[in-house]
């Protein structure tokens, strides 16, 4: 057989996979349609008046589809609609603010000149203290505080963690939380304190971590295509997620940041961990260095050998997608 007989047929075996793809994909979607239709009949969800500040925004739209798909009645507020507020806030079961987090604080002032005592007031805010704290301050009815860990990019909800703080009358505020856990979201109830002080490792840390790594590449002014050309995988994963940082909006990173000045302590403890790691190294003692390595090692446990393996299958599913 010809070699270019094997291309021929390898792209049209190709084109069937392609087309294959495609309907798997819709198949699944109509689907999760179908269970989705069933689930809202066998639980008698009933139809709720909703409005989200800032639903025009790739967060806000991305709850707005969602709810929509529970047949809720859906309505956005964005700044335009200021002078209407108070009609398009009468009467609402739902309101929920998904604005950055510098504007967070004064809409969720001027929303409650508008909203009335039985209308839940929840937020999408990164951070959870000051939102929840400002919500219970100055509405009197139910009050939920949420985080989507995840970005607005994503198709749906499915298996992506929501964090919620339990803050006023949650009686009230369950079928907020039902109609999350229909869209399959996995919810995490953790206190406002406790959320911003996982977030402080997980965000404000690693968003920082990030900055300063991209900040020193600009400055040694390597050639990028050719520390993605001699990496393999994993690292040139590792710098596809620096690189990603600065390709989204810096204003929200400069917000998670400089959300709670008490993060600079944290950061402050890790540069001078990360001098004492260079002070290792110029001691030249590789011995301290390994024992070093190995207490943290201890410290992950069993985590280390999971991430490993999590690792291997997202290398895995990049490679193959």
């Amino acid at each position: 057989m010809a070699e270019s007989d094997f291309s021929a047929e390898l792209k049209e075996v190709q084109a069937q996979l392609d087309a294959l793809t495609a309907r798997k994909i819709e198949l699944e979607n109509a689907l999760k349609s179908a269970r989705l239709t069933q689930l809202k009949q066998s639980q008698n969800i009933q139809s709720k008046k909703i409005t989200i500040v800032g639903g025009r925004g790739k967060l806000g739209q991305l709850f707005v589809r969602m709810f929509a798909q529970l047949g809720h009645q859906l309505s956005v507020l964005e700044p335009s609609d200021w002078p209407n507020a108070e009609a398009i806030l009468a009467g609402q079961d739902l309101v929920i603010i998904s604005v950055p987090i510098n504007l967070t604080l004064s809409v969720i002032e001027q929303v409650t000149q508008f909203i009335e005592p039985h209308t839940i007031l929840a937020d999408l805010t990164s951070i959870k203290q000051k939102p929840v704290e400002k919500m219970l301050s100055c509405h009197t009815g139910p009050v939920l505080g949420l985080h989507p860990m995840f970005g607005p990019d994503v198709d749906n909800i499915q298996d992506q963690v929501v964090a919620y703080c339990q803050a006023r009358d949650m009686a009230e505020c369950q079928w907020v939380l039902d109609s999350l856990v229909l869209l399959e979201a996995k919810l995490e109830a953790v206190s406002a304190e406790s959320h911003d002080k996982a977030m402080s490792f997980i965000q404000v840390m690693r968003h920082f971590s990030t900055f300063l790594y991209g900040f020193h590449l600009k400055q040694e002014n390597p050639k990028l295509s050719e520390l993605i050309a001699l990496s393999s995988p994993i690292y040139r994963l590792e710098l596809a997620m620096v690189g990603r940082l600065f390709a989204q909006d810096p204003q929200l990173y400069a917000d998670i940041i400089y959300s709670n000045p008490e993060n600079f302590d944290l950061l402050k403890r890790f540069s001078k961990r990360l001098q004492a790691g260079i002070e290792l190294l110029e001691k030249g003692d590789k011995q301290l260095f390994i024992q070093e390595f190995e207490e943290v090692h201890h410290w992950f446990g069993e985590y280390a050998d999971h991430f490993l393996a999590e690792s291997k299958r997202l290398l895995k599913a990049a490679h193959l997608s």
